[in-house]
């Protein structure tokens, strides 16, 4: 814990939004070789969501708005956007200059930020240090993806996954810095660039007929590459910031892991040495929403009534760069 700190950025407001369309297993068995006891066996996943008419704007308006509802704030009151995704809208502009028209946050400015499924973990610490900085006082971090507009339907090994989501936190500062966020590690590893990606759009291969004829607009995962790497460095890094943050197992309420595969988060909570009463798990209503995903978690579990005030929760993940990492976040609702 760094007792440097004269402020720290505590989590003061949450909000969510899942599209209502479900897509469960059975669907999947109708249109790929699969079935729902190896999706579930393999994965965790009964069902997830899907926008039908909308883009990530919307999910991201759709959870900000709900987060505003729930904390009585005012769209003027907000000096800051940042919105975790890798489905913009557009490349530009960006997401979060969408999302700051649509709720009416005149005084914000903002911007998106790019880290796959670790997207909210960076976002969440950017946000913690404009915070810390003294110059903001209410940072909005949105966790945003629509998956759906990047998975090929007919590949097995991906459309199974995903789903559409977005979730938020507001982040506000507290002289109190036994509450919030206390410390963070985040990583990345270039070297696994070639396990999971997109190769399509971008200036490296721009939009063709070649590119969407070989369907490189659609995400690819060499998926026993990543769950290889996945599961060690999820839980490497979980172990590394208890050590940081002097916790033991005992001492933490939950871990809030990315929900992309069971087998992942069942491997760190081990690691951990937590039992699986204190993870919290939502993979098997949403599939992996990437960025939205660890968001999600914190606020149905929040309003269910199963976090409370100074409880220490470990957040984990694991995404496509690759990017990791863990943060340490004392609940202070």
């Amino acid at each position: 814990m760094n007792n440097d700190k004269k402020i720290t950025a505590v989590v003061s407001a949450v909000g969510m939004y899942i599209p209502e369309k479900i897509l469960d297993n059975k669907f999947f068995e109708s249109i790929v070789d699969t079935n729902d006891e190896w999706i579930q066996t393999r994965t965790g996943i009964k069902e997830r969501r899907i926008i039908e008419n909308g883009a990530t704007s919307n999910l991201a308006t759709n959870a900000a708005l709900d987060l505003m509802k729930s904390y009585n704030i005012s769209p003027d009151e907000i000096d800051l956007i940042i919105v975790a995704t890798v489905t913009p809208d557009m490349f530009f502009p960006a997401t979060a200059c969408l999302v700051q028209e649509n709720i009416g946050a005149k005084n914000a400015w903002g911007f998106d930020l790019s880290a796959a499924c670790s997207g909210f973990l960076f976002a969440l610490q950017t946000g913690c240090s404009h915070i810390e900085s003294g110059r903001y006082k209410k940072v909005l971090v949105i966790g945003a993806d629509k998956m759906s507009s990047i998975v090929d339907y007919t590949d097995r090994n991906t459309c199974i996954l995903f789903g559409d989501a977005a979730s938020a936190v507001l982040l506000e500062p507290s002289k109190d810095i036994t509450f919030g966020i206390q410390n963070s590690i985040l990583r990345v590893d270039g070297s696994g660039k070639n396990a999971l990606y997109m190769l399509g759009g971008g200036s490296l291969n721009p939009s063709s007929h070649d590119t969407v004829n070989n369907k490189m607009h659609y995400i690819y995962q060499d998926g026993k590459a990543v769950f290889k790497v996945a599961v060690k460095g999820m839980a490497d890094v979980s172990a590394e910031l208890m050590q940081l943050s002097n916790l033991k197992s005992e001492d933490i309420a939950y871990l809030v892991p990315h929900q992309a595969n069971l087998r992942i988060i069942d491997a760190t909570a081990k690691r951990m040495g937590i039992g699986s009463e204190k993870v919290m798990i939502n993979i098997d209503k949403y599939g992996n929403t990437t960025a939205a995903t660890i968001p999600l978690c914190l606020t149905e579990y929040f309003r269910a009534g199963k976090i409370k005030k100074g409880d220490n929760l470990i957040l984990s993940a694991f995404g496509a760069g690759y990017t990791f990492g863990a943060t340490h976040l004392v609940w202070s609702l």
